[in-house]
């Protein structure tokens, strides 16, 4: 396989995989925790490694080594392996999901980004999720005539904070994840709910149906539910562990446990619940959305830019998610026809978020 993002929970979960099923790794591209990937490569043997930043090729042993975004595409094209696993994070996955497609790979995809901007113009035929949710729902389903998707959410840092007081929360409180430690983006994204928004449209283009749609379920252990039109409900119970998806996403052998079941007596009582627009604003958007999915890439592009000023501590939560609606409120009114609209939009958008922090 070839491995983008190995450095992160997603790479170092398909490295264990790779591990236990005897896997070949062909390429393995990390951003800058170049020690870790110094161990990956010295154990895996790698006939290709790829980072972000050209000034510290210098730091990595190993004779054939690229850099920055032009690389991981060098990367792929002289690679050989039938599989990507892309697991890098935001828009910036998006060039090399192209890539590996445009070469006939097959994709294994972490990148939501990729579908959420640019599913309308994607083989989705030849990708398989690398998410729980995704991958319950793909799991569920029989060849039965579907009615709704449903997916769960954790509810986020502030699933039970005061409402009025979530508008001047730090980003270290929205990093405070009830039930796991993750990214810092992945973790600002629930906390707003965009991951979710984010997931919804993953599965419409996936699973080709707008019919999608997210409760909260605070124990993460329902990942998915599937209702069929016959008024039957199913649903797809796991630990809170990625080897599974990734496994299957490989096409490992899978006739063993990956993971341990669920102690069905001590998981405590399961419940759903609403997401409540108040709690979380973004959620306004998800019928639009979900009628206009190629306003994806309006959402990820305001959603990235928004986040950067709040990460660097120039607003509070609140003003956040006010410049995510007000870029949705000012572009709106524009799909996106091919993916040089996608990538014009995206430009756009954060020029018009960033212009507004001044």
């Amino acid at each position: 396989m070839i491995l983008l993002g190995s450095t992160g929970s997603i790479g170092l979960n398909t490295l264990e995989i790779a591990r236990r099923f005897q896997l070949p790794v062909e390429a393995l591209v990390a951003g800058n925790n170049l020690e870790l990937l110094q161990e990956q490569i010295d154990e895996f043997q790698p006939e290709l490694v790829a980072i972000a930043d050209p000034n510290r090729i210098g730091e990595i042993r190993h004779p054939r080594v690229y850099a920055g975004s032009e690389g991981i595409l060098r990367l792929l094209e002289e690679s050989a392996s039938p599989r990507v696993v892309n697991a890098l994070v935001g828009y910036a996955g998006l060039g090399p999901t192209l890539k590996a497609l445009e070469l006939g790979r097959d994709l294994a995809l972490a990148n939501k980004e990729s579908l959420v901007v640019a599913g309308a113009f994607l083989d989705r035929s030849r990708i398989f999720p690398i998410d729980s949710e995704h991958f319950g729902l793909w799991y569920l389903r029989n060849g039965r005539p579907l009615s709704r998707l449903i997916i769960t959410a954790s509810g986020g840092a502030f699933r039970d904070r005061e409402v009025r007081t979530i508008r001047s929360a730090t980003f270290q409180e929205a990093l405070r994840h009830p039930n796991w430690s993750m990214g810092d983006k992945i973790t600002i994204d629930s906390a707003s709910m965009a991951n979710k928004l984010f997931e919804l449209l993953e599965a419409r283009w996936l699973f080709d149906t707008p019919r999608v749609d997210a409760v909260i379920e605070r124990n993460s252990i329902v990942h998915a539910l599937v209702e069929f039109q016959d008024g039957s409900t199913t649903a797809h119970l796991a630990g809170v562990d990625m080897k599974l998806p990734i496994a299957y996403a490989l096409d490992c052998p899978v006739e063993e446990p990956i993971l341990p079941p669920v102690d069905l007596l001590g998981i405590g009582p399961i419940a759903f619940e609403a997401i409540d627009p108040e709690r979380y604003p973004l959620w306004r958007l998800k019928e639009e959305l979900l009628e206009r999915p190629r306003l994806g890439a309006l959402l990820n592009a305001a959603n990235e830019a928004a986040m950067e000023g709040f990460r660097n501590g120039d607003y509070d939560f609140g003003t956040m998610t006010d410049r995510i609606l007000d870029a949705w409120r000012h572009f709106h009114d524009r799909e996106p026809e091919s993916l040089e609209e996608v990538i014009k939009m995206d430009k756009e958008v954060r020029e018009y978020v960033f212009a507004n922090e001044e």
